[in-house]
């Protein structure tokens, strides 16, 4: 069913694409040893098994994936028949998985930490801001609103139908299947998850094998923590295996083509699906900005993760006489953050794989390189680059770039650089950058996209009051806070009319 040769439009990739082949795995002996990992998590090129290192002196073999289609339907019925018990729906329960969520984050912070550096040398501050304390933070906003978000809602009914008294319940689903990428391979994991059992149901967890380490520590720790869950590891096959089997509803973060299969198999059985999937994100800046913060915004929304995010800043419209300027500023505020040599530096990570590493590094030459330009495949690394001189049907034009590689586009006005927007799919962010409020209520009103910021990127994933989710070709469905709840929930109506 999943091939995991091609990719979609939007450009992103998931374990899918090269990650079933065994290709391109880093073990955790890639790190420097001054990192001290107290715990290797090495997945060994022999696809049905992975060795975890559980100390320096004891290993232990743990069945990796290996689940034939014969196995699978076990593990979704045990977890319906814990469902069909009942022992998920009262709130207690729910409360009590959260918090041991919770205690995950905390207690294993380091392992994760670790896992993660090995899988895309993402520093310890990012990691913890990106990956622990997004879910943290959305753990304890779940928490605190809980009991009001799971309240009956009353309902008016109309005159002809009283009396009687009408009301709206959220009820869980059932077995949710968490499909996760490579790119935030714990928070996008977790927090999914947070919904899931916030509305009361079970979950089958399938980590990125193209993130094996932070795949591993997530099978090994979360079972211990929290109750209604399965981890399964592998590639194409176990996935292949799980999408056979009925879930209540799958969630799925990765490209369009994968999000594509998902959903023809979830038709087979009438599954709702929630895609998280991406696009090439534009942002517009507008002459009158501020062009220094403008840059160092820009800089920290696209450069983290060494650009690997789904709502990174894809390409600038740059209107009227912005370009020039603001590639000069952005070329500082690089040399800022990662100084002279970004290769050099402990803040910037690097590409997940050769094939994705190969996939930018043709990109490079698309442009100028005002900053940047620089690679090395052994070491999957793509500096920080910013492009001038970029026309509009370049190959790094086509498809979400989901690297460091930012490309200026100039255009004359705010007028073409709507237009140039609405020309293209749905991006999953916009973001805009100007003084005028003429201008910001026009982007508003006159694009469509999954998400809208003026004067910043990404920080909206960040508000647990605001919805995430793309539209058209960036995604369906949404999550976050009580959005999640309702991602996961029948919202069902009851109507009660006495009989006398």
């Amino acid at each position: 069913m999943l091939d995991g040769r091609g990719r979609g439009r939007c450009g992103r990739h998931t374990e899918h694409d090269d990650g079933a082949r065994g290709q391109d795995q880093r073990s955790a002996h890639g790190i420097p040893l001054s990192t001290e990992i107290p715990a290797c998590y090495e997945t060994s090129r022999v696809r049905r098994f992975s060795l975890l290192c559980v100390s320096p002196r004891r290993v232990r073999i743990v069945r990796l994936g290996a689940m034939s289609s014969s196995e699978a339907p076990a593990v979704v019925d045990d977890l319906r028949e814990l469902f069909r018990s009942g022992v998920t729906k009262p709130v207690a329960w729910r409360r009590t998985q959260l918090t041991g969520l919770r205690t995950l984050l905390s207690e294993q912070e380091d392992v994760f930490l670790k896992a993660l550096y090995a899988d895309l040398r993402k520093n310890a501050a990012e990691a913890k801001r990106a990956e622990i304390a997004l879910v943290r933070n959305e753990i304890d906003h779940t928490l605190e609103n809980l009991d009001s978000w799971l309240n009956p809602e009353p309902a008016d009914i109309p005159r002809p139908l009283r009396p009687g008294n009408a009301r709206v319940v959220r009820e869980p689903l059932g077995v949710a299947l968490i499909i996760g990428p490579w790119n935030y391979p714990l928070q996008l994991v977790l927090a999914p998850l947070v919904g899931a059992l916030a509305a009361g149901n079970c979950a089958v967890v399938k980590p990125s094998e193209l993130s094996p380490n932070t795949s591993a520590a997530i099978a090994e720790h979360l079972p211990k923590y929290v109750e209604g869950v399965r981890v399964v590891e592998g590639a194409i096959p176990e996935t292949t295996a799980l999408l056979e089997q009925k879930f209540d509803t799958i969630f799925y973060t990765g490209n369009g083509t994968v999000g594509r299969i998902v959903m023809t198999a979830a038709a087979k059985h009438l599954t709702p699906v929630t895609l998280e999937l991406g696009g090439k994100s534009p942002v517009i800046v507008e002459p009158g900005a501020d062009l220094a913060v403008t840059a160092l915004r820009l800089a920290y929304g696209k450069f983290a993760n060494a650009g690997q995010t789904c709502v990174a800043p894809d390409y600038v419209l740059a209107i009227g006489d912005t370009g020039p300027k603001l590639a000069e500023h952005l070329a500082k505020t690089v040399e800022r953050m990662f100084g002279e040599d970004p290769a050099t530096s402990d803040s910037y990570g690097r590409i997940i794989s050769t094939r994705h590493y190969d996939r930018l590094a043709a990109l490079l030459d698309n442009g100028t390189a005002v900053v940047g330009g620089q690679s090395d495949r052994d070491e999957k690394y793509i500096a920080p680059t910013v492009l001038t001189g970029v026309s509009p049907d370049a190959p790094v034009m086509l498809d979400e770039i989901f690297g460091p590689i930012l490309p200026i586009i100039e255009v004359p006005d705010v007028d073409a650089a709507l237009a140039f927007v609405n020309e293209r799919d749905k991006p999953l962010a916009l973001y805009a950058f100007t003084e005028s409020d003429e201008t910001k209520r026009r982007i508003e009103t006159e694009t469509s996209s999954g998400g809208l910021v003026f004067g910043a990127a990404i920080i909206h994933l960040a508000a647990p009051e605001l919805p995430f989710g793309g539209v058209g070709e960036s995604g369906m469905g949404r999550y976050h806070g009580r959005y999640s709840i309702d991602n996961f929930s029948h919202v069902k109506a009851v109507l009660d009319k006495p009989l006398a």
